[in-house]
C-alpha cells in the first residue's frame, strides 16, 4: 500500500506544474480575454436598454404628438364645419330675404294688375251704360221704322 501511496505521491508531483499551467492560463485568459468580453457585453446591454428606453420614450412623445395632431385636426375640422354652417346660414337667410322681396313685388304687380283690371271693367260698364241706352234707342227706331210685310221677306239689321 505504500507503494501505491509513493506512486500517487508521484503522481501528484508530476501534475503540479500541468495545475500551475492550466491555473496561470486562467488567469491570463480571465485577464485579457474574459474581462473585456464581459465588459463589452456589459455595455452592449447597457447601450441596449438605454436605446430601448429611448425608443419608448420616443414613442410616448410620438403618440402624444398624434393625440395633439388628431385634437388639432378635430378643431380644425369643427371651425370648418362652423364656417360652413355660417356661409349656409348666411346664404339661406339671403335667399329667404330675396324669396320675401319677389313675394312683395309679386304681390304689389298683382294688386295693381287687380286695380287695372277694375279701373278697365269699370270704364267697360260705363261705356256700355253709355252705349246701351244709343243702341236701344236705335233698335226700337229702326223696329218701328219699317213695318213689316207679311210677303216681302224680313230685313237684316245692319
Amino acid at each position: 500500500m505504500q507503494e501505491i501511496v509513493h506512486q500517487l505521491g508521484e503522481l501528484f508531483l508530476q501534475a503540479v506544474p500541468t495545475v500551475l499551467i492550466i491555473l496561470l492560463f486562467y488567469f491570463m485568459l480571465r485577464a485579457l480575454f474574459f474581462k473585456p468580453l464581459l465588459a463589452v457585453m456589459a455595455e452592449r446591454d447597457s447601450r441596449t436598454v438605454g436605446a430601448q428606453k429611448a425608443a419608448e420614450a420616443a414613442q410616448a412623445a410620438a403618440a402624444e404628438k398624434v393625440k395633439q395632431y388628431q385634437e388639432a385636426l378635430k378643431q380644425a375640422r369643427g371651425q370648418v364645419y362652423a364656417e360652413q354652417e355660417a356661409a349656409r346660414k348666411k346664404l339661406l337667410d339671403e335667399r329667404a330675404a330675396q324669396i320675401k322681396d319677389a313675394r312683395a313685388r309679386a304681390a304689389g304687380e298683382v294688386s295693381a294688375a287687380k286695380a287695372r283690371v277694375a279701373a278697365e271693367l269699370a270704364a267697360a260698364r260705363r261705356d256700355l251704360e253709355a252705349t246701351v241706352a244709343q243702341l236701344s234707342s236705335e233698335i226700337a227706331r229702326r223696329i218701328l221704322q219699317t213695318p213689316p210685310r207679311p210677303s216681302a221677306p224680313a230685313r237684316e239689321a245692319r
